[in-house]
């Protein structure tokens, strides 16, 4: 009898299973990372711990045991199964082409497509999963979210923005005054207003706590002065959430900073482009010059906006280990690499490289059965913790090896400029997936750099 993840765990993957001195013994093939070992308690039920590329997956017991449900369950029921083919034939009925096209092959995304995408979700209610039922939620288990984003990455959906949906909104629904609930979620929701987040600063990235901008009270209203960097789209933006100091007396740096809602089309906010490495405009520079803020405008108390921060963080990364997605990525990676031919067999069929890709594979399993544990932890009820963090570090790992793997499987096809012999191969895809993984490289830095994610994980889950 196998435990019950071993259908997760084998797939083509593993070769051989062994028992002896009450170990069951999951043994790889050589073109993989990791072992499984599985014991026998006295019980007769199986206990467990996989180690898979260096990651700590689960520990977990038999379908049979009796302690299975007060441990963990790593299963989907038959209702949430069910509930993954409703999904599936759904967003294959109601995905436009033209969009999904845009996402598999990398082109740039305009905010008219994305308002189009989260306005087909407004319409069917399913585009504020994590939102409670009387703010027009889906009252989905935590399982069930977690479905509906594999299955979107998957179908090759465009992203929902993140900063009003699963931001703002949160920190509305747990910090927010009603009249500020009513003002802005169902906005939100109908995607009315596009918001940005304002927390980096030149000097004030990894160590947020830094930041200089600062708000000064001025009868009913702060006046905000000072620079926001890295800020994503905010040349679409209608609101920015930001971080502000408003006591820069406080003897620590967490305190005196306040949480404020700020219109971008108040006088003296100036948008300035970065460009990217890979030639796009995604990020930007917000000034703030003597921006005038009404006092209604600040979420929670005053010099307290680090706890809304740090909720707000945590839900941030739960976001970013983009499981779905790479699946899909991995999918495309492989079509490619078959098609491929090197020595006159395909690329496929080259050991270094077939190693390289089932790394990545498994270790894509792995977080995928990581993220499973902490949804069964969630079931319960638990927020997010500083463990969260390890979905972050090996999310944007995994998605920036896939795109190396990308760029390499193309050869010399993955520049980005078209030959200037009209009759020269060329395609478009290909062509892509040099800017593509200059653009990738952003994902270890961003929500809060890998190396800092480490930090908190030994400080925190594991208190060194």
């Amino acid at each position: 009898m196998l435990p019950h993840l071993q259908g997760a765990l084998a797939g083509n993957y593993l070769l051989s299973l062994t028992y002896s001195d009450n170990l069951l013994r999951l043994r790889p093939r050589r073109d993989t990372a990791g072992v499984v070992l599985w014991r026998w308690d006295d019980q007769s039920c199986m206990i467990g711990t996989a180690v898979i590329g260096g990651m700590l997956v689960s520990e977990a017991v038999s379908d049979n045991s009796p302690e299975r449900r007060s441990r963990m369950d790593l299963n989907y029921s038959p209702e949430e199964e069910a509930f993954r083919d409703e999904v599936r034939v759904w967003l294959r009925e109601n995905l436009p082409d033209d969009l999904r096209d845009k996402v598999v092959n990398y082109r740039e995304l305009s905010k008219a497509d994305l308002l189009r995408w989260h306005q087909i979700l407004a319409k069917k209610g399913w585009v504020a999963p994590d939102w409670p039922i009387e703010w027009d939620g889906t009252n989905w288990t935590v399982v069930q979210r977690y479905i509906f984003e594999e299955e979107c990455g998957a179908a090759g959906c465009p992203p929902l923005m993140s900063f009003g949906l699963r931001m703002c909104a949160p920190v509305l629904l747990r910090f927010g005054t009603p009249e500020q609930k009513q003002r802005f979620l169902p906005r939100i929701y109908h995607g009315e207003d596009f918001w940005c987040q304002g927390y980096s600063e030149p000097g004030s990235g990894s160590d947020l706590a830094s930041l200089q901008t600062r708000a000064v009270r001025d009868g009913d209203d702060y006046v905000v002065t000072g620079q926001k960097i890295w800020t994503t789209l905010a040349h679409y933006a209608d609101w920015i959430f930001c971080l502000v100091r408003t006591d820069p007396n406080r003897p620590k740096r967490q305190e005196g900073i306040s949480f404020l809602l700020i219109d971008m089309r108040s006088p003296g906010i100036s948008v300035r482009p970065i460009t990217l490495m890979d030639g796009g405009h995604e990020v930007n520079a917000v000034f703030f010059d003597d921006v005038r803020v009404p006092l209604e405008n600040r979420v929670h108390e005053e010099n307290d906006g680090w706890t809304v921060a740090k909720y707000l963080l945590g839900y941030e990364r739960m976001g970013t280990g983009r499981i779905g997605a790479s699946k899909r990525e991995l999918a495309r990676l492989k079509e490619l690499a078959a098609k491929t031919i090197k020595d006159g067999k395909s690329l496929l069929d080259d050991p270094r490289f077939r190693d390289r890709i089932t790394r990545v594979e498994v270790e894509l399993m792995a977080l995928e059965i990581t993220n499973l544990r902490y949804l069964d932890q969630l079931r319960g009820g638990r927020a997010p913790g500083a463990e969260v963090s390890l979905l972050k570090i090996k999310g944007t790992e995994i998605q920036q090896a896939i795109s190396e793997l990308m760029m390499q499987t193309a050869g010399p096809l993955a520049q980005l400029f078209r030959p200037m012999d009209p009759e020269a191969d060329f395609d478009a895809f290909t062509a892509s997936l040099a800017p593509r993984y200059l653009n990738m490289r952003k994902t270890t830095i961003y929500a809060g750099s890998n190396e800092i994610q480490r930090n908190i994980i030994a400080k925190a889950t594991l208190g060194l």
